[in-house]
């Protein structure tokens, strides 16, 4: 991933944080057939290894976990709050008029070597905390012992667990670091007249130094 020094984030803390509040991951990997990708939530565990390790599961439909060469590193990308950013925010347009529309975003990349378990006990309890924590808040929070046992033990089956023990992490936020403090208090203007997504990102823009 191409980090310019301004959006570097190499802080472990804030990378797992990104992490955790993401919905979504984005599993790279490489095989025979080339590069292929899965959309699938995962949990880390920051207490495994150096960077900590993510957790999460495919179908055992899914071609993926058979054709994943070991021998090289997968890639999962985790993204966080994105937008737009209109040049018509920037106090630059006013005084020059030269400036583009760019696009802000916060996305963590975690390298490492995928492991593969079918074991139902360790299955159940990657669903079972995945399930966890996205009900976690909601009045009345569904929870995989709701669900009859055999079913489950049956659903189970019809899945692979993965593991990536993260062996390098780099984390960008491009959040207009490379603007000057009146067009990035023009974007967060900007983007807080705009949607929830929108604003998420504008209260990760620096404001004055």
């Amino acid at each position: 991933m191409y980090v310019p020094p301004a959006f570097r984030e190499d802080r472990l803390p804030v990378l797992h944080d990104a992490i955790r509040q993401s919905r979504l991951a984005h599993l790279v990997t490489l095989g025979g057939d080339g590069l292929e990708a899965s959309h699938v939530p995962v949990m880390l565990d920051p207490d495994q290894g150096a960077y900590g390790t993510l957790l999460g599961h495919l179908a055992r439909g899914n071609p993926q976990w058979r054709r994943a060469a070991p021998e090289t590193l997968a890639l999962a990308i985790v993204m966080g709050p994105d937008a737009y950013v209109s040049p018509s925010w920037y106090e630059t347009k006013r005084e020059t008029g030269k400036v583009v529309p760019t696009w802000n975003y916060v996305t963590v990349h975690a390298h490492g070597s995928l492991e593969f378990f079918d074991d139902p006990a360790e299955l159940l309890a990657v669903v079972s905390a995945l399930t966890d924590r996205h009900e976690a808040g909601r009045p009345d929070p569904w929870a995989v012992s709701d669900a009859p046992e055999e079913f489950i033990a049956a659903q189970l089956k019809g899945i692979v667990g993965f593991r990536l023990p993260i062996a390098r992490i780099e984390g960008k936020w491009k959040m207009s670091q490379n603007r000057n403090a009146a067009d990035r208090t023009g974007v967060i203007v900007g983007l807080g007249g705009e949607g929830e997504a929108e604003r998420a990102v504008a209260a990760l823009v620096p404001g004055e130094p």
